[in-house]
């Protein structure tokens, strides 16, 4: 059976893995992949649902893709984190949804269209269960996302994470390497380990954490960075920060969602980690020149001024190179639904718009301190309004972080140059090629 399937993806770059495992069934399965969305016979919708922000892109997504049933559009599915947790309503209220498959049913796509169409069941054309990187990679060529564990087994009560995706699972170290040594195979220079929590990773085959371990074996393959994403501050040890202070091949960078810095809040959030732990990391890392990015909520149920001012004093005092600042959002089914004194909408907006003004600031001056500086840059745009090429540094992720932008006469994409920083725009560097 062959018909053009597009894929939309929404939420985390994990979410964009699971995506990626999707089109190789796809493929094997002899789908034409397209990225022309109006024209696809078949149309999936991979979801988050994480906050109510991201249930209502979601949903936004699905509502403008279903005119597209008037045309070209056979068959619309929609996928992932969504459908996991909210399927049964999401049937009556979306009847033009011809399937809704959960977090653990990506593998069973194929099939699922087959029946859609009244086949039994999906002939895999292509068929190679040997291929060790069961993904189509959808990143530029010179980095890809490494998912090294689904779950989580924190249980943070403002979360709903663990009741979509379920218990902590690490994938084993070989297939991992394996996974790794093809991507690099493929051109790829930049590795993002990913996972709810990559700390924890191993802790459930190997009866204890093996991440360190794993970045060893990794950066023995001929790759150029391993970076660190969503690493919890409890489990962030001093071999591991060593490991990333002193190996050539790791990103001077570390992701660590620290969610608060008030012992009353963070007790409430059922973090693990105290004020004083969080401190003596984020000092221990800005010694060893780890660029930290880090996410805070603010609005926590029970949140009073005092605790915001705590969360203030931190971020000026310690002013983390990244911050991602949220709302809290009330969700069902968890701890924090049933606190009493939930804040107003009106408190948490001005407490984000504070703590993202603060940010700016510390970027700011951070920035003016960096001219003057040479840094190696990873080249991977250009922005034609500027006449400028774009790229990032080792303490900048993909997407997220700060941007450098520089004038050269030539360079390639997904090569590496040295870039001499001569001003900034915000959170953005200004430089140019040596």
């Amino acid at each position: 059976m062959t018909k053009s399937v597009g894929v939309i993806t929404l939420g985390c770059d994990k979410n964009r893995v699971d995506t990626e495992n999707m089109l190789f069934h796809l493929s094997q399965g002899g789908f034409d992949i397209t990225n022309d969305y109006e024209n696809a016979q078949i149309l999936i919708i991979n979801t988050c649902a994480f906050i109510e922000a991201a249930r209502k892109e979601a949903i936004d997504t699905i509502l403008s893709a279903i005119p597209y049933k008037n045309a070209a559009c056979e068959k619309l599915i929609v996928t992932g984190c969504l459908p996991q947790k909210y399927k049964s309503d999401l049937v009556g209220e979306l009847p033009e949804v011809d399937c809704f498959l959960g977090t653990n049913e990506y593998d069973k796509i194929c099939d699922v269209i087959a029946s859609l169409y009244g086949y039994p069941n999906a002939q895999a054309q292509n068929a190679d269960t040997t291929e060790p990187l069961q993904r189509i990679v959808t990143t530029p060529l010179h980095y890809a996302y490494l998912k090294i564990a689904d779950g989580c087994n924190n249980y943070c009560t403002f979360c709903t994470i663990p009741s979509i995706r379920g218990v902590y699972r690490s994938v084993p170290m070989d297939t991992l390497l394996q996974e790794a040594a093809e991507l690099v195979g493929q051109g790829v220079k930049e590795l993002i380990l990913v996972a709810q929590d990559v700390t924890r990773y191993g802790s459930d085959l190997y009866g204890e954490p093996r991440l360190t371990e794993l970045i060893r074996k990794l950066t023995s393959l001929p790759i150029h960075t391993v970076r660190l994403m969503y690493c919890y501050p409890e489990l962030i040890t001093d071999e591991l920060i060593e490991e990333v202070a002193g190996n050539p091949k790791v990103a001077s960078y570390m992701d660590i969602p620290i969610q608060h810095i008030d012992d009353a809040v963070l007790r409430r959030m059922n973090r693990r980690g105290s004020a004083d732990d969080i401190k003596c990391l984020f000092a221990k890392l800005k010694e060893k020149g780890i660029a930290v990015r880090t996410t805070v909520m603010v609005g926590f149920p029970g949140e009073t001024e005092d605790n915001f001012r705590t969360l203030y004093a931190f971020i000026a005092q310690y002013a983390p190179q990244h911050v991602g600042v949220f709302a809290y959002s009330k969700e069902d089914g968890t701890p924090a639904a049933k606190l009493k004194e939930q804040v107003s909408k009106k408190i948490k907006r001005s407490r984000v718009d504070a703590i993202g003004a603060l940010h700016l600031q510390n970027c700011e001056r951070h920035n003016r301190a960096m001219i003057g500086r040479t840094l190696q840059v990873l080249y991977e745009d250009i922005d034609y309004e500027r006449g400028m090429f774009v790229g990032r540094s080792e303490f900048d992720a993909p997407e997220i972080d700060t941007k450098v932008y520089f004038s050269a006469d030539f360079v390639e994409v997904g090569e590496y140059y040295d870039v001499k920083i001569t001003g900034y725009d915000g959170y953005d560097l200004i430089g140019e090629k040596l």
